[in-house]
């Protein structure tokens, strides 16, 4: 009987250390799992709110604009994007929101920017600001610059008339103030820059040759040359796509280009057609084609015209041949046919210099 009793005894130690024992695995995967949903609640939220703060920034930046032109016909950007085909974005830099300018200005920079996944290639085309032009829906104003479009016509002008004279599909645009590029390079911290020519210009100084680490404000020097460059506007253009080829390389990536800090602090001084669903997936799978970076400038001639409003002015008169050239070589980057661009069909009156 003593020997029965002490066995039962052993069981019920058993039998009650082993619900003891359950009890404690229980209650630890309980517990366990509370705070793993906790954390997945907490980070969705996060997520949710980061998701918020990009949405807001880029929605701040939204600006739709009529790009209906002939080489855009049977284009859109979400199909090009859906099958990663080569786009062409239209990046303008207005000359306001640095130097103390707040009004709205002209286009002081004026680039297409060819960028191919396939060929993981950029050809960035720069279209002088005095180029000689008759806006599509302004003809009334005669002969005059091709900067003047968007003070006319917004951003949709500007796309009509590069299309008029250029015969380059257009599928997106992005444009900033100078205030903005200031800010954009601040934010991904500096960009690393080679100067072509050696000057001094609002309290920096530059070495042909020398690669300087550039700050926002240090590289707006460097692009906002005024005088002194041989080269005159062709030079700051060559300066111009050297900051943006600089710029390109560091924030096209999904997590510079959805970065709520980075958005945040370009959001006021930037426009664009692009949606954060398109900038993430050209951050995403057109990344590469900065590798190889590829610059050019439509190259002009400089000529006196009377313009029938605003009297005489120097203009850039941009050939034909000159206008094909720079048509083709954009449309071989894109993956397109060439086509023959249209005559001039100016009839003003110009005298050399």
């Amino acid at each position: 009987m003593a020997e029965e009793k002490k066995r039962e005894d052993i069981q019920q130690q058993h039998k009650h250390h082993y619900h003891h024992h359950r009890h404690h695995h229980r209650k630890f995967w309980r517990v366990f799992w509370i705070v793993i949903g906790l954390v997945v609640v907490v980070g969705l939220f996060v997520a949710g709110m980061a998701y918020k703060n990009v949405r807001d920034a880029t929605n701040n930046m939204y600006t739709p604009v009529d790009k209906n032109t002939a080489s855009n016909k049977g284009r859109t950007l979400d199909n090009l994007l859906a099958k990663k085909q080569p786009i062409n974005i239209l990046l303008l830099g207005t000359d306001t929101g640095a130097m103390g300018r707040k009004w709205k200005g002209r286009t002081d920079t004026i680039m297409m920017m060819a960028i191919n996944p396939k060929t993981e290639s950029t050809t960035i085309m720069s279209i002088p600001r005095d180029s000689n032009a008759i806006f599509p829906d302004y003809p009334q104003y005669g002969v005059t610059k091709i900067n003047s479009a968007y003070t006319l016509g917004g951003v949709s002008e500007t796309i009509k008339t590069l299309d008029k004279y250029y015969s380059v599909p257009i599928d997106g645009y992005i444009m900033i103030n100078m205030g903005g590029l200031v800010k954009a390079i601040d934010q991904i911290g500096g960009i690393d820059v080679t100067s072509p020519l050696t000057f001094n210009n609002m309290g920096y100084s530059f070495v042909k040759g020398k690669t300087y680490h550039m700050n926002g404000k240090k590289a707006l020097a460097f692009c906002q040359l005024r005088h002194g460059d041989p080269n005159q506007d062709y030079g700051r253009q060559q300066r111009d796509r050297l900051v943006v080829m600089a710029l390109l390389k560091k924030s096209i990536s999904p997590s510079t280009l959805l970065n709520t800090k980075f958005l945040n602090s370009i959001s006021s001084e930037m426009q664009t057609d692009l949606t954060m669903s398109q900038m993430y997936k050209i951050g995403r799978d057109y990344r590469k084609a900065t590798d190889n970076l590829v610059q050019d400038h439509a190259q002009g001639t400089s000529k006196m015209t009377n313009n029938p409003k605003f009297g005489p002015m120097e203009i850039e008169v941009i050939s034909r041949a000159e206008r094909q050239r720079v048509s083709n070589k954009l449309r071989k980057a894109l993956g397109l046919p060439t086509v023959t661009v249209k005559k001039n069909s100016a009839s003003y009156v110009m005298r050399n210099n």
